[in-house]
């Protein structure tokens, strides 16, 4: 009954927290107004801007902010304990995560919907907009190399799971012409679309399902005996790119709708059966054996884990998304502020998403902690319960680190709340197959969207006569620069692309090039991202910070969490590298070279903020040029509409 509790009591705990914290922040301090003109409206152009309902920009924010980060990081981290793990995501969602993301969303839709890098210029100081947008494409390109890799992983391990997500992508394409032409209400379209990969799952052995499964993921279990990974990267790549230059009413929003009914509708199903093996027990694992009682099976606190790093700063880095993450201040700043249509909407959009992926974070954490003791495989293909189901993939730090043992701990885990509701197996692992991959596959193309901006704004700096320059300066030059053709959204899109897919085509050190062995050299700069991650969230606190301060407001409920998303990043990397077994020690001078030249940024622009905070206290930035046709007025401070 404990995990119960723990599920329902934190369920609790966010509606609290929305309620109360969340409309103070919105009331009190960001003063949303329901009159306010939103770039959605100002700037409209029916591709990247486009007033958009609430209920339909929720769904497409939160599974861009969600992806796989808020199963794999707390699946990795339950390995020092399930408490450590659980605090983390409760409090870090609440008081830090989810003003971030509110934060982030607010401040770019008060600076016509920049991203919070192009802000920071103006904010901080011109240098920090170059470092900070520096920052953010290293970031993504780690991000659209991996993100590949982690469904490529999914749809060989779960074949099951590939043609209920491809399926969603025809559909959704439909649901957007006709919603966006004929005005037709999304709801049931989407329902009837969630209906058609529910279906899919159900029949995967039957037919075109099966041919289409076997053909593209081979058997279940086996890396590479159908499409290669490295083949799934390429063509995930190719479908970003497609996604990230359509208007976003064709396929992101209508496919992250579909993507939000499906994890409400999972995560519906998974609470409800965790509250069945609560109460009468898991499912059977035999016909003639007894229902398994539910219970937490993992340690409270694990401080010393075979090979793990210290649970100081290594926790708060491991969970990032379900706590706080950088990467949601560029979805909150690069896509979701261009599609708010009502200010008053950026609560329930940017505060509401997160407590949401923190609550999905609090089940994934249940689900690897008790859920896998109602049953897992084992290495040799047996069924392991209890402690020892936790202990298969969590003994060290190696056995819990595979990316293959971290969603498979969820899938399983989760896969047992929904067989104690009766569902087969068969049908239960799939469909947790298919949520990880569908979110995978959002955050992968909103970040080659978010790329695509960050490409656009770095070349704009050197292309004066762009139209991105032109917004963000005024400067009307049109002389030639050989960067021009990267301020286009095809031309920024391919280099972003080509870039991760170079990446991606790396081997592993010691591997020859070769199908089977290509794909992974994402994995390469992986161990950059933890940091690098929760270091964007610093900096983004650092520019609302700014904000705030230069307008008199109150910071203290943003200037703490600055300091700690700051300091944590430094110490890690420093860990990192000094510590005995790091990357100097071993001599992996790429990861070496990038991180000290991350580190070096990160001081440059503390550096930068120390200098300019004196002088910046209710001093406000220097405004936007006016719109063609305007009279100057900022467009957040224009009335003459209602939400």
């Amino acid at each position: 009954m404990s995990t119960l509790a723990i599920a329902l009591g934190a369920l609790v705990l966010y509606l609290v927290a929305y309620n109360t914290y969340g409309k103070w922040l919105a009331g009190k301090i960001f003063k949303l107004d329901p009159e306010a003109t939103v770039p959605s409206v100002a700037l409209n152009d029916d591709k990247d801007y486009v007033p958009t309902d609430k209920g339909i920009i929720f769904g497409h924010h939160f599974t861009s902010i969600a992806g796989t980060g808020p199963i794999v990081g707390p699946a990795l981290a339950v390995i020092w304990g399930w408490v450590p793990a659980l605090l983390w995501v409760l409090f870090g969602s609440i008081l830090i995560g989810a003003v971030h993301d509110f934060g982030s969303l607010v401040v770019s839709m008060r600076n016509r919907g920049q991203t919070v890098g192009d802000i920071a210029g103006r904010i901080l100081t011109k240098r920090t907009r170059l470092l900070f947008l520096s920052i953010l494409f290293m970031a993504l390109t780690i991000v659209l190399a991996i993100f590949g890799l982690v469904i490529a992983n999914v749809f060989d391990l779960y074949p099951s799971a590939i043609f209920p997500c491809l399926v969603q992508i025809p559909i959704a394409i439909l649901i957007g012409v006709f919603l966006h032409r004929q005005g037709i209400n999304i709801l049931i379209p989407s329902v009837i679309a969630l209906a058609v990969m529910y279906i899919s799952i159900i029949f995967s052995d039957w037919g075109i399902f099966h041919v289409v499964n076997h053909t593209l993921g081979g058997e279940p279990g086996v890396l590479n005996d159908g499409l290669s990974l490295f083949a799934w990267v390429l063509v995930l790549l190719i479908y970003s790119y497609i996604a990230s230059v359509l208007p976003v009413w064709t396929l992101l929003q209508p496919r992250d709708f579909i993507n939000s009914l499906q994890l409400l509708s999972a995560l519906a199903l998974v609470v409800i059966g965790l509250g069945v093996a609560a109460i009468i027990g898991g499912a059977p694992i035999a016909a003639e054996s007894g229902r398994i009682s539910l219970e937490i099976v993992a340690p409270a606190f694990r401080w010393a884990p075979e090979g793990a790093p210290w649970i100081f700063p290594f926790l708060f880095i491991t969970i990032a998304c379900g706590a706080v993450s950088g990467f949601h201040c560029l979805v909150s700043s690069g896509t979701t502020s261009k599609q708010i249509k009502c200010e008053t909407d950026a609560q329930f959009v940017g505060y509401g998403s997160m407590l949401t992926e923190g609550f999905l974070a609090t089940l994934v954490i249940l689900a690897c902690v008790a859920g896998l003791g109602l049953g897992a495989t084992s290495a040799d293909g047996g069924i392991l319960t209890g402690g020892a189901a936790y202990e298969a993939r969590y003994a060290s730090w190696i056995t819990a680190q595979g990316l293959g043992a971290k969603i498979g701990a969820f899938i399983e885990g989760s896969a047992n709340f929904l067989r104690a509701l009766g569902l087969s197996p068969t049908f239960s692992v799939a469909l947790m197959g298919v949520f990880v991959a569908s979110f995978a596959a959002t955050t992968l193309d909103t970040a080659c969207r978010l790329q695509r901006y960050v490409i656009q704004e770095l070349a704009s700096t050197f292309t004066p006569g762009s139209d991105t320059a032109d917004q963000a300066t005024g400067n009307k030059s049109k002389a030639w620069n050989p960067l021009a053709w990267l301020t286009n959204k095809h031309g920024a899109t391919i280099f972003a692309i080509v870039i991760a897919g170079f990446l991606a085509a790396i081997p592993l050190p010691g591997s020859p090039w070769g199908w089977d062995s290509a794909g992974k050299g994402g994995l390469i700069l992986w161990p950059l991202f933890g940091a690098t991650n929760q270091l964007l969230g610093g900096l983004a606190f650092l520019v609302i910070t700014f904000w705030m301060w230069r307008r008199n407001l109150p910071i203290f409920f943003v200037a703490i969490p600055t300091v700690f998303m700051l300091l944590l990043p430094g110490l890690a990397m420093g860990v990192e590298l000094l510590k005995p077994t790091g990357w100097i020690a071993e001599g992996q001078w790429h990861l070496v070279f990038i991180g000290v030249a991350t580190v070096a940024l990160e001081i440059w622009m503390i550096t930068e903020a120390w200098i300019a905070w004196p002088k910046a206290k209710g001093v406000l930035e220097p405004s936007l040029p006016p719109l063609p046709g305007s009279l100057g007025a900022e467009p957040q401070t224009e009335g003459g509409r209602s939400c």
